[in-house]
């Protein structure tokens, strides 16, 4: 099933779910234009690599003559570019959210504790939020040091699949939890939403998240929440690298992060950073 159909699936559904009267106001009120618009964003935001108009046009199943014009707006706009292999999605969105005032205050807040953070155990860190089924990098500090690691700004990845986005889930109100859910594209099995529950359940016990990494050898994700009122608002990870002449070890590193995480979510406190 591609992409437009199952969100016209989901939307029915939902439709579906309303008073009568609300359903009647909900079909006034459509923008073919404007969803035409976002199903393209939606989809090259989903993906790694390029993707050619004619890809684009079978992905979400509808004419190139809908399409073609929707994306050489979008391209004029600046949201799109064109390259040898195909149409990709520029960070220009990505920026224009990174604008409003409770994503700006939260990292005006966090940065200077991260670049402490990073001078105190020669590691780098990296600050994530959510954005729909995924977690995306605002923020990041790079330690001073000849080997490190680092993330870079923009990276999405999907909750369930990081410690960092699993933190998210955890820490978030069981209604918020359950939104999220209704969001992953694939849609997750029954196992893999039992397992993510149960992980979550395990991490909002224990504060944090520790886990060798599955991609890095010799490399732990260490992930503590932000959190604001009942749920995290962000998350601070470090991806420390075990080296021989490293500053501090994983506990000490742990600690560190733990408190750098608290010291952010206090100066939060009566800040009004609701993102």
């Amino acid at each position: 099933m591609t992409i437009a159909l199952r969100r016209r699936s989901r939307r029915r559904e939902f439709l579906a779910s309303q008073p009568p009267g609300l359903l009647d106001d909900k079909r006034l009120y459509r923008a073919p234009a404007l969803e035409k618009g976002l199903d393209i964003l939606e989809l090259l935001a989903a993906e790694d690599h390029p993707l050619t108009m004619s890809a684009i046009v079978t992905r979400l199943g509808r004419s190139t003559g809908e399409l073609f014009r929707m994306i050489q707006v979008l391209e004029h706009r600046g949201y799109v570019a064109q390259g040898a292999d195909g149409y990709v999605m520029t960070p220009r969105l990505f920026h224009l959210g990174l604008k409003r005032p409770p994503v700006r205050s939260l990292m005006e807040q966090a940065l200077p504790e991260m670049r402490l953070l990073a001078d105190r155990i020669g590691q780098s860190c990296y600050l994530a939020i959510p954005s729909g089924a995924a977690s995306s990098v605002i923020a990041r500090t790079e330690a001073n040091t000849t080997v490190g690691f680092s993330v870079r700004v923009g990276y999405r990845r999907p909750i369930h699949e990081t410690p960092s986005g699993q933190v998210l889930y955890a820490f978030q109100t069981q209604q918020t939890q359950r939104e999220w859910d209704g969001l992953f594209d694939p849609p997750l099995s029954d196992q893999a939403r039992n397992d993510l529950i149960a992980t979550a359940d395990m991490l909002r016990g224990q504060g944090f998240a520790r886990t060798d990494s599955a991609e890095m050898p010799g490399m732990v994700e260490l992930a503590v929440p932000i959190i604001r009122g009942d749920r995290a608002v962000a998350v601070l990870t470090v991806p420390f690298i075990r080296i021989i002449d490293a500053a501090v070890d994983v506990d000490q590193a742990l600690a560190e992060l733990r408190a750098t995480a608290t010291r952010i979510s206090e100066q939060l406190i009566g800040n009004d950073a609701r993102i």
